[in-house]
């Protein structure tokens, strides 16, 4: 697409307000911030899956010139929020965080049992290598396949009579047994691992005893904010929590993670500033991944192609300590119009860490098995798989008998499929080659349900026009700070270059932290409100000035300045109405949230996926060729940077699909891929043309701004449409990712 300017505030497209910094180094990220004192710190993990430890030696370690400290579960500080230590130590019952350096108790391998403490890093990481743990091991279960007996219904799940993870049924599910075709089969989806450029990074600063400052890589610096004030007992206002750049997470930063408590344990403990780095092996064993599932879909159709019914269970990984819940099942609850559906989502805890989200959590992997079987049930009736979806379109949410808010997935479909050229795709399986290649042809459907938070924003117009926009919001890498300055330029009438969005910082105005597609929708909103009322406040003092804004019409705003109407040539400069009345400032704080209209309507994001791959006939290698991706979202906000975001959704959905497998030595419950050369993801060469579209409507039901989530809706699908290819050239179903060469020759 053309280059978009920023000297044009009615332009639908900015480039990303924070490029220049971040390309030319001046971005400061969590390891970069020059504290004078600044100590550093490296951890020590276990090498055991499961047991105690027996004894710690450090003194090798103690002695290495620079070091200051070795902290342990033997002499760490005792966290004023935690329980007291038991004697002897106890298991941790289920939903229990982990509690870093609190006993002897190991719980997987990687925990981190020691923390070396130095003057440089290079000190702390030599002494690191000198500390020797001896440990009482115990059999350790790490093997999904080989214990999916011992999974059963989560604790808080059955706690709970609301809870959306609760067995669902509705109609008959015994209807599917008279189906007239019935496909059953098995997905699995290996345990894959968030892979951001940055590694997770943390500087605790103790201003006083009382006072806590941190620079972290979180995606949510207010739930950050409160969990350290509850853990060290301090006043939330005395805890700030920094994060202006983020080198990417995707879900790999919503919580506060063992590392970070670590960090201001020893910070507390030795009264100096410490920064802490995770290196890349630790970043598998830290921060969470992608869970191991399996799931198991039984789907019948009439011969005409009707759904007859649904039957789609799952079972996921989750840690001995925590129970982490996803929503691998729910979409087949909504997705299409089947008057009988059944979902089971069973937990399956091992001795591993918790697992977390990551980008399109549960949905992504649901997604991928019921659209898989989808396109299995549609080779099965012999019709065109994007004809069975359309037949089976939910014209409302059979779940929660509602209307939709708004949904555009038929124009999803008719543009996706004209795009890629759908309609002159052979359908029989391995029948087209080119160039000595297979080709084939997949799709799938997308949906992502719609989340939106209370949340505030500040907007202030200064003396000389330019406008301050605040919210404790996040950037992940999406472009949050190049989304808000589009809507407050375009609320306010202001060139983009005089607005400034302050983000990252949890002093700011509350926020809920980046995940699940909420921040256009809760953030947006909020920012939408306050540049609103702002220009209310600021069309009143115009209305108050000698030469005021003329009665009757339409108040217009542009370029800066206030009209009273369209015909209007002069009309008032926001600086001259501040000038006016002796202000250097004015502002408005609003808070913006869901109304009644969450009960009147279901609401979701919904899109597609077309691919076209090439596998090599002898070797099995798969190429994606070629993708066509359209979503509806609601309204655009900026279009240059939510085209990224689709286009980061496919690649990782690439990855998903072709490479992403976390391997474990289950004799050591250990994972051996522990770096880049190991763990696969998509590189420049593995990544084709992506053709992104988007069915850009207002949700008018939505939020103010009528915009929905798009950033996990981009990858949701993907790995299925990318199946449905393969098989579509090969005649081969893998029902199992990664689709690697072996499972294909």
């Amino acid at each position: 697409m053309n280059r978009q300017s920023l000297d044009n505030p009615s332009d639908p497209s900015l480039s990303r307000v924070d490029g220049a910094v971040k390309v030319t180094g001046k971005a400061t990220y969590s390891a970069e911030y020059a504290i004078p004192g600044l100590l550093h710190a490296v951890l020590v993990t276990s090498t055991i899956a499961k047991g105690s430890i027996t004894a710690i030696d450090s003194h090798e370690a103690e002695a290495v010139p620079g070091v200051l400290a070795v902290i342990s579960h033997v002499n760490a500080m005792t966290i004023p929020g935690w329980p007291p230590k038991k004697q002897p130590a106890e298991r941790v019952p289920p939903g229990t965080a982990f509690r870093v350096f609190y006993d002897s108790l190991i719980y997987f391998d990687g925990q981190p049992v020691a923390m070396v403490v130095a003057a440089t890093h290079e000190q702390a990481v030599h002494a690191a290598s000198l500390v020797h743990v001896t440990y009482q091991q115990e059999p350790h279960r790490t093997h999904f396949e080989k214990n999916i007996a011992h999974s059963g219904i989560p604790l808080n799940v059955q706690r709970s009579k609301n809870s959306p993870f609760q067995d669902y049924e509705r109609g008959d599910a015994a209807a599917l047994r008279n189906a007239d075709v019935r496909i059953e089969a098995e997905y699995t989806i290996p345990t894959q691992h968030h892979q951001p450029l940055e590694p997770h990074a943390i500087i605790a600063v103790w201003e006083a005893d009382d006072k806590l400052t941190v620079y972290d890589k979180n995606q949510g610096v207010k739930s950050a904010q409160g969990q350290l004030a509850q853990a060290f007992k301090l006043p939330r206002e005395n805890v700030q929590v920094v994060a202006t750049y983020i080198g990417g997470a995707f879900g790999s930063g919503i919580r506060v993670w063992p590392h970070t408590m670590a960090a201001v344990m020893a910070a507390k403990q030795l009264k100096r500033p410490l920064k802490l780095v995770l290196g890349r092996e630790q970043m598998f064993t830290s921060v969470g991944y992608r869970p191991y599932t399996k799931q198991k879909i039984s789907i019948g159709a009439a011969k005409d192609g009707r759904l007859a019914g649904i039957v789609h269970e799952g079972t996921g990984q989750t840690s001995m300590y925590e129970e982490h819940l996803e929503r691998t099942v729910l979409a087949s609850r909504a997705l299409y119009a089947c008057p009988h559906v059944a979902t089971r989502y069973r937990l399956l805890p091992l001795d591993v860490n918790t697992p977390t989200w990551m980008r399109g959590p549960g949905d992504a992997t649901g997604m991928f098995a019921l659209e898989s079987a989808m396109d299995e049930l549609a080779y099965a009736l012999k019709t065109d798989p994007l004809e069975l979806r359309l037949k089976n379109f939910a014209e409302s949410d059979p779940e929660r008998n509602l209307p939709w808010s708004a949904k555009a997935l038929r124009e999803c479909y008719e543009l996706g499929a004209e795009k890629i050229g759908w309609k002159n795709r052979l359908p029989e399986p391995r029948s087209v080659k080119r160039n000595g290649m297979l080709l084939g042809y997949g799709m799938a459907s997308s949906l992502y349900g719609f989340h939106r938070h209370p949340s505030k924003a500040r907007a202030a117009m200064q003396a000389d026009g330019s406008v301050i926009v605040q919210s404790a919001t996040m950037d992940i890498g999406p472009g949050t700070g190049t989304a808000m300055t589009r809507i407050a330029s375009k609320v306010l009438g202001v060139n983009a270059k005089k607005v400034r969005f302050d983000l990252g910082h949890s002093a700011l105005p509350d926020a809920p932290g980046q995940n699940g597609s909420s921040t256009i929708p809760s953030v947006g909103s909020a920012v939408h409100v306050a540049c609103e009322a702002l220009k209310s406040k600021l069309v009143a003092l115009a209305g108050e000035m000698p030469e005021g804004l003329k009665s009757g019409g339409q108040v217009v705003v542009r370029n800066g300045r206030i009209f009273s109407s369209q015909d209007d040539k002069e009309g008032i400069s926001y600086a001259d109405i501040l000038k006016y009345h002796r202000l250097n400032e004015l502002e408005v704080t609003e808070e913006s949230k869901s109304g009644a209209e969450r009960d009147q309507y279901s609401m979701y994001s919904f899109g597609c996926h077309f691919v076209e791959v090439e596998v090599n006939p002898l070797t099995g290698e798969v190429r994606v060729t070629r993708v066509v991706t359209c979503a509806d979202v609601g309204a655009i906000i900026n279009y240059k940077t939510a085209r990224s975001q689709s286009i980061g959704g496919v690649v990782g959905g690439i990855g998903m699909a072709l490479m992403e497998h976390s391997e474990m030595d289950h004799r050591f419950g250990r994972y051996v891929t522990t770096d880049f050369a190991s763990y696969h993801i998509p590189v420049h060469a593995d990544v084709p043309p992506i053709e992104v579209y988007y069915v850009d409507k207002p949700d008018v039901q939505a939020n103010p701004i009528g915009s929905k989530g798009l950033g996990e809706i981009a990858i949701v699908g993907v790995a299925a449409a990318i199946a449905n290819a393969v098989f579509h050239a090969t005649g081969k179903r893998v029902r199992e990712l990664p689709i690697t060469p072996d499972k294909l020759i």
